[in-house]
């Protein structure tokens, strides 16, 4: 057999998926010795972002070096994304993932941890080429996006996850067992909070300006999609999450944890409607609200949501930033935080009978607790001491990819598209909702008025607003000719 026949038949093997007890290769003690991995027991690894998270998200599905990392990309390898050079010095290197994943017939997953407006378009293009995906969260920029990918994955068959690692945190079954044991009665109030954001948000656009642009930074793969504009200072690598262009604030920065606790323990579907407010920034060019270039300093979103065979009753979900979080309920100890450390970031699933509340992020453990209202007090298990880094959320994706689209592996993952996808636009309704707060015309007396301050009726299944036609602009994104999606 050729060596290119040897890696189509590799290659078709991991696509397809095999029973595990199909492996027809030569056992490994036979072949290498004790813990001697075959190369077509490997899995050939790409990253697109390779910085930052990007750095956790590759070296994770590697597994200590059980998977073959053969390629990444980068906007720039002279930042964060070195440390991935140093960990993968034999992996090739490119800045544009279209010309990598082009070149690299023989990748069979990526990794994609970009800023947030690349996500569906690196995905999109990784799928049609019939590559496995782990997309971090939010899995996409926008709701028409996020659709898209859950429908190209169960088309292509691809094995997905989005990067909420949270959602594989053991703990989270806690929390399913409280909703599920009745115990809260009847729950009709879910309320969540972030201090986020924690990056420059709400103020005027920095300045462009080319002369300042890092020489090895590759600007034009770095906008992507977005509209061409010369180099933004400070933008990369990181204050791009406050700009709508680019980022989705802090809804789908730390949104896609904190709801996906609520929206999978309660089996919520899409809202069916999303309301909003904002807060106020005072600048020289803006004389009140905030620049809609951009996210505010703060909102507060509500969601309501129909009845489910979890929930028996319809749901009202409130999400808070900036800092902002809810009153401390009575059933709850004066001193005792509620949600996270400081009660920063938290979650209170309220029922007629008591209140869960919990946490989750990328630096704490979830420590859910059940507070009746007859004083009965329960907590969450400690978490294992030898627990897998981020749960084993992308090993456990790794494993699916070799085990195949239809195995249990695929089905068991926390995070696939199937769910995800959903769970995503449900997180982006608020940033649609705050967006449209933004919309202003021209009145009858030639004065500029809001006009989209009010509760927008939300059809799920046909992604449209149904009481205010201009809000549905935000459904989607203008691509840049030669990036659409």
């Amino acid at each position: 057999m050729s060596k290119k026949e040897k890696e189509n038949s590799r290659r078709s093997f991991i696509k397809n998926g095999a029973i595990a007890s199909s492996f027809f290769i030569v056992p490994r003690n036979v072949l290498g010795g004790i813990g001697f991995i075959s190369p077509s027991d490997q899995l050939n690894l790409a990253a697109i972002g390779a910085g930052g998270k990007g750095r956790s998200d590759i070296k994770n599905a590697s597994v200590n070096g059980r998977e073959r990392v053969t390629a990444l990309c980068d906007v720039d390898f002279s930042g964060s994304a070195a440390d991935s050079v140093k960990l993968f010095p034999n992996a090739k290197r490119f800045s544009d993932y279209r010309v990598m994943l082009d070149s690299m017939k023989d990748i069979d997953a990526v990794t994609i941890s970009t800023p947030d407006h690349v996500h569906g378009p690196a995905a999109k293009y990784a799928m049609e080429r019939g590559k496995h995906v782990y997309v971090q969260k939010p899995m996409t920029h926008n709701i028409r996006e996020a659709r898209l990918l859950t429908e190209m994955a169960r088309k292509y068959k691809i094995v997905s996850q989005m990067g909420n690692q949270g959602a594989s945190n053991p703990l989270l079954k806690t929390v399913q067992k409280w909703v599920d044991s009745g115990k809260l009665g009847k729950i009709g109030k879910v309320q969540i909070w972030t201090n986020r954001p924690v990056w420059p948000q709400g103020g005027a656009m920095p300045k462009p300006d080319d002369s300042l642009k890092p020489k090895d930074l590759d600007w034009d793969m770095w906008l992507g999609p977005a509209e061409f504009k010369p180099f933004t200072p400070n933008m990369h690598p990181f204050n791009w999450r406050g700009w709508w262009d680019y980022g989705t604030g802090a809804l789908g920065d730390v949104g896609c944890h904190l709801i996906d606790i609520p929206f999978r323990t309660l089996g919520l579907k899409y809202p069916t409607d999303a309301e909003c407010s904002v807060a106020s920034v005072y600048t020289k060019m803006w004389t009140a609200d905030y620049n809609p270039e951009g996210c505010p300093a703060s909102s507060f979103i509500t969601l309501h949501f129909g009845e489910t065979p979890k929930s028996k009753s319809k749901i009202e979900m409130t999400w808070s930033d900036g800092g902002i979080r809810p009153s401390h309920p009575d059933i709850i100890p004066a001193n005792e935080d509620i949600g996270g450390a400081n009660s920063a970031n938290g979650v209170m699933i309220i029922g007629e009978k008591g209140i869960i509340t919990t946490n989750i992020n990328d630096s704490s453990p979830m420590m859910p607790k059940l507070f009746l209202n007859d004083g009965t007090r329960e907590l969450g298990p400690d978490l294992p001491k030898d627990m897998e880094s981020e749960y084993g959320h992308q090993r456990l994706w790794v494993d699916a990819c070799k085990a195949g689209f239809k195995s249990k592996e695929h089905l068991g993952l926390t995070s696939s598209f199937d769910y995800a996808g959903p769970m995503t636009e449900t997180v982006l309704m608020g940033n649609l909702a705050i967006r449209s707060y933004m919309l202003r015309k021209e009145d009858s007396k030639g004065k500029m008025e809001f006009f989209a301050r009010k509760k927008l009726l939300w059809d799920g299944e046909n992604m449209r607003i149904t009481n205010l036609e201009e809000a549905n602009q935000f459904v989607g994104r203008t691509y840049r000719k030669g990036w659409e999606v």
